[in-house]
């Protein structure tokens, strides 16, 4: 399912864990939007929570903590992530406009609270060696997953998508639900995705909802694209970078296949 949203000023559900397309995906997605002097504070007392800063400039206050935050903007530079377990709480407050993206699910499990710096995230430039003509080249950053947050019952990174190329390519799948929600360098860039098997318009501040099939994604030229990106493990089958390659695209990742165009 792919939902496009206009959001406001304050928080913005998209999805709700209890109902509808929340309950597949197993997770409440949001977007907070900030104006300078807004604060906002996160109390959740079932769920964990974790929030990726898309771009602003703010503080948050957490377990005796206080981090000042300045990200221009999600193509530059890399993000700032808090994740909390139920019954932890945070503040934020803005100084200036600012944007977080919001992810939750239900979990028991105790953990420290932790806060991911720019400097904790290493940005992966996939296709940086010119597979398939290029045309996969974006970054890849993921602030925690199974192999440094097995306590967690979710996945959360993104991904910055160069303008006219793709990602999540070559098509593959896994089991456990997605999420992806989109960000442009310009408000009115597009893309196109693929979304349980629909092919759908990406725009700035629409979420797709991916429980099913392979879903590529492609920016439209001259438009950069970012999207944060969360997985909910299931109980008994964890994310493990698990990826099912679409078995007729299986040839895109053969280094030496002749491609069309190779010699122009």
């Amino acid at each position: 399912m792919y939902i496009s949203k206009d959001p406001v000023r304050g928080y913005n559900e998209y999805i709700n864990l209890a109902e509808g397309e929340g309950k597949k995906a197993m997770m409440d997605v949001a977007l907070l939007l900030m104006d300078a002097g807004d604060t906002y504070t996160f109390a959740e007392t079932e769920k964990e929570m974790a929030w990726i800063m898309f771009e602003g400039r703010a503080k948050v206050e957490f377990d005796g903590r206080t981090v000042e935050m300045d990200r221009p903007n999600p193509f530059d530079y890399n993000p700032y992530c808090l994740h909390l377990c139920a019954g932890d709480t945070c503040t934020i407050t803005a100084y200036d406009s600012s944007v977080f993206y919001v992810q939750k699910t239900l979990n028991d499990r105790k953990f420290d609270a932790k806060m991911y710096l720019p400097e904790d995230t290493h940005t992966w430039a996939r296709g940086a060696n010119g597979e398939l003509q290029g045309t996969i080249r974006r970054n890849v950053r993921t602030c925690f997953d199974y192999e440094n947050a097995p306590y967690s019952n979710m996945v959360l990174g993104e991904v910055v998508n160069l303008p006219g190329r793709w990602s999540s390519y070559p098509p593959h799948w896994h089991p456990q639900p997605e999420v992806y929600l989109f960000r442009f360098d310009k408000p009115q860039g597009y893309g196109a995705g693929w979304v349980n098997d629909e092919v759908v318009e990406l725009g700035h501040n629409g979420l797709a909802v991916i429980t099913e099939k392979s879903h590529p994604m492609v920016a439209c030229p001259g438009y950069a694209m970012c999207y944060a990106w969360g997985i909910r493990h299931f109980d008994d089958n964890p994310w493990e970078k698990t990826r099912i390659d679409d078995k007729e695209h299986e040839w895109t990742l053969d280094p030496d296949a002749k491609i069309w165009g190779d010699s122009l």
